[in-house]
């Protein structure tokens, strides 16, 4: 077998297993509520000990088709601009998208850079056609949804 099949034996099997590994995660593959999404999140980037900023992308049904991480920042800060934001969902088909990040200090509470890249990526959002869900800020064992707290 030639060093080029090998290679794509190899990408192949990479694929199912993240397609068999999401299944288990999410089995039941819709967003109700927050919480579901927030579950979700905790699965990948509960520990990071810096700021991730990540967005999952949803289709009509309100069935994840994405999970892309944005931004990997620092102790208590990330860089999202909603080009970046934008590429996934237009590349993944979204008809809406979340975002998520973490606060390495525990604390979910938004900062007012929180609220501001929020309402950023709603007007942008509303100008593509793609709605923003919701906002979730994972802290130490609970979440803020800037959207139950009327933040956007």
């Amino acid at each position: 077998m030639s060093k080029n099949n090998v290679a794509k034996r190899i990408e192949f099997v990479s694929l199912r297993m993240v397609r068999e590994k999401t299944s288990l995660l999410y089995p039941q593959r819709i967003i109700r509520k927050p919480d579901d999404a927030a579950k979700l999140f905790r699965q990948f980037m509960e520990d990071c000990d810096r700021e991730v900023f990540c967005v999952m992308t949803l289709d009509t049904k309100n069935q994840p088709n994405a999970f892309q991480i944005i931004s990997v920042g620092t102790l208590n800060a990330s860089l999202v601009h909603p080009r970046e934001v934008f590429k996934v969902c237009m590349l993944t088909n979204a008809a809406s998208l979340m975002c998520f990040h973490n606060h390495p200090s525990g604390n979910p509470i938004p900062s007012p850079q929180d609220i501001e890249i929020t309402e950023r990526l709603r007007d942008s959002g509303t100008l593509l056609g793609i709605d923003l869900l919701d906002h979730i800020i994972i802290g130490d064992g609970s979440f803020i949804s800037m959207k139950e707290r009327g933040l956007m």
